[in-house]
């Protein structure tokens, strides 16, 4: 079964690049920008990845965050990324970046997006994995924040396939920023939005309603509300979920206690993905392999899973089909 998940053709749509900082290239930028970090080595870095929730997490990861400065260094993060994420199997990815956690530090948009853009070209070119970029805005900042980043994203909008919304949910509900989104939509983007981690099932009501989210990120407390789980499974929405990230978390308690085998089974549209790879023990494959184990999936499960990405990516019909196809022969020839 192990072999099976890591041959697997594969579609990642819930992704941070930020959160692919391994504690081996944050010291290697660090020393390279000159930039002082509280940690001396990479096992202290990795002793700090034990967090309480949501919060505890994003305060090291915005810290983790502060090495990244050049054009160079956004490449190399995203080359980084890419070369594991080829090694696994995945052939295409949807990769979210958070420009106001750098544009906040004084680092230009311009540098940003071009080193993420360099590095998708690359991974195109020379690995064959596809990939798409999604702006998030910070949910902890405010609307007319997000507003000035989508302006400042417009030279770029080409480079761009849509935008979302995540960091800190609590208390801060997606209808805050329905007019941000709505702007985004005009000008052509896809929308998507981080709802029901941590904050209630509401919030994945606003997100589908208000900002008209074409995919939900995590979503497992849709859960909560049968009336929203009949209008999921109806609309064939996504859900884009992230189990070693809801664990390291504290969404649930233990892999065992996870809803995913549920939501799948009831006909949600469900995913895998890796959210935070460096900081939640786990990149594509290793939360594919822990959910099997964990909750006795199947190689029809895990087909289903990975075929759901497939279908909620934003890929063209061609394409799709295309990834489609290998996966389907590979079950063929790799089924029991």
């Amino acid at each position: 079964m192990d072999d099976f998940i890591r041959g697997m053709p594969k579609v990642e749509l819930h992704l941070h690049i930020e959160g692919t900082l391994e504690p081996e290239l944050m010291f290697k930028l660090a020393e390279r920008n000159g930039i002082q970090i509280p940690f001396k080595t990479v096992n202290e870095v990795k002793r700090a990845y034990q967090f309480n929730d949501l919060q505890s997490f994003l305060d090291l990861y915005y810290q983790g965050a502060s090495v990244l400065l050049t054009e160079q260094d956004f490449y190399d993060l995203a080359w980084e990324y890419f070369v594991t994420a080829s090694k696994q199997n995945v052939r295409h990815a949807e990769i979210f970046f958070d420009p106001q956690t750098h544009t906040d530090r004084g680092i230009l948009f311009e540098t940003i997006v071009s080193g993420l853009h360099r590095a998708q070209d690359a991974a195109q070119k020379e690995l064959g994995l596809s990939s798409m970029l999604i702006l998030c805005f910070l949910r902890h900042l405010s609307p007319e924040s997000a507003v000035k980043t989508l302006e400042e994203a417009e030279p770029y909008k080409e480079w761009i396939a849509g935008v979302g919304l995540d960091s800190s949910e609590i208390g801060r509900p997606p209808s805050i920023f329905s007019k941000v989104f709505e702007k985004a939509r005009e000008n052509g983007y896809r929308a998507v939005a981080h709802a029901g981690e941590e904050g209630p099932a509401e919030y994945v009501w606003e997100a589908l309603r208000l900002l008209k989210s074409e995919r939900i990120d995590h979503g497992v407390r849709s859960m909560d509300d049968p009336e929203l789980v009949q209008y999921l499974i109806e609309h064939l929405i996504p859900l884009t979920v992230c189990p070693l990230s809801n664990i390291k978390l504290k969404v649930f308690l233990s892999l065992k206690d996870h809803n995913l085998k549920q939501m799948l089974d009831i006909g949600l549209r469900v995913t895998v993905n890796s959210d935070d790879p460096a900081y939640f023990g786990g990149y594509i494959t290793e939360n594919f392999l822990s959910v099997q184990k964990e909750l006795n999936l199947s190689k029809h499960d895990l087909m289903k899973l990975s075929k759901n990405a497939i279908e909620a990516s934003f890929l063209d019909s061609r394409d799709k089909g295309r990834i489609t196809t290998e996966l389907e022969e590979y079950y063929s020839e790799n089924s029991d």
